[in-house]
């Protein structure tokens, strides 16, 4: 009874402190990208880095979001939170076949690092994103804006969970977040075309007595901060290749994976592992931090459904 008594103190005291943390952790990757040549700024998001958004929650400590504040309510009361483990008992979808168009041609866009690994941010006009590669499923269509890579990863599936997990985010015409296809990523024998043809991973901030999650604008003078390499060049097809075109997949009504977890997210998760080489995997995963919100409880989220 004493050692759980002593155990709740603990997480009382966490707790407490965590809300007393300035916001200096990052959240998902706000894929802002270069738009008529220059860094789009908003609320939030670090002028250094427009991928790198400050914010007052940390991954390790997702039980906690719904707490924190008001907008995060949904994290703690949603019916259809992401992410959930997933198992080949649930079948694969017989419904909502993505297809793709634009994404055979080369993108151009801004390559850096969002705080807990690597991202990719695709250029287009303000506002305008319907020129963008494309999926579309029954009568829906939305537009590639970016992706980035959680290490490990989000989903689990048949109790597995790989070394970590690349996120495709596509947003409607208005630019808001609407879907996501989801890609495992493991090491194996040979080298993966799609990050064979990326430049050097920009690492996440550190430096001697600062956290990792530490917001990079704040680094004192002299210390590295996160680079954004501009007019990176990309051949999204080969990710695609990479796992069959999602031809095998799992679906279901998910939300964001971090706060304020908005549901209406449709989720896509490729059967198929996308492998790298050992080289590969150890470059994604050096510049890669903790970054795997706790799966959820499968509640309202119709996997596969019609």
């Amino acid at each position: 009874m004493m050692m759980y008594q002593g155990l709740s103190l603990l997480r009382s005291l966490f707790l407490s402190l965590l809300l007393l943390l300035p916001t200096s952790v990052f959240g998902c990757a706000d894929h802002t990208g270069r738009q008529r040549g220059h860094l789009s700024k908003r609320q939030g998001v670090s002028g250094t880095n427009p991928s790198f958004i400050t914010t007052d929650w940390a991954y390790d400590a997702s039980y906690n979001w719904g707490a924190i504040q008001r907008d995060y309510a949904e994290c703690q009361t949603g019916t259809q939170q992401s992410p959930i483990a997933l198992s080949l008992t649930n079948g694969l979808s017989q419904y909502h076949h993505p297809t793709f168009q634009g994404y055979d041609r080369k993108v151009m866009g801004n390559w850096t690092n969002w705080g807990y690994g690597p991202s990719f941010t695709l250029d287009h006009p303000l506002d305008e994103y319907t020129g963008l590669p494309s999926v579309h499923w029954d009568d829906e269509v939305a537009y590639l804006k970016g992706w980035h890579i959680h290490a490990p990863a989000d989903h689990s599936v048949g109790g597995d969970r790989s070394k970590a997990e690349m996120h495709l985010v596509h947003v409607n015409a208005e630019g808001e977040e609407v879907a996501v296809l989801a890609i495992r990523l493991d090491p194996g024998s040979s080298a993966m075309p799609f990050f064979a043809q990326l430049p050097e991973m920009v690492p996440f901030v550190t430096g001697p007595g600062r956290s990792p999650n530490q917001d990079p604008s704040s680094a004192p003078e002299g210390e590295n901060k996160p680079e954004v390499v501009k007019d990176v060049e990309m051949d999204m097809s080969l990710v695609l290749a990479g796992v069959y075109r999602f031809n095998e997949f799992w679906t279901y009504k998910g939300s964001l994976t971090s706060p304020p977890c908005r549901e209406g997210i449709r989720w896509f998760m490729a059967r198929t592992i996308a492998f790298t080489s050992v080289d590969q995997m150890r470059a994604i995963l050096g510049a890669c931090t903790y970054s795997a919100r706790e799966e959820q409880e499968v509640w309202l989220h119709e996997i596969n459904s019609a």
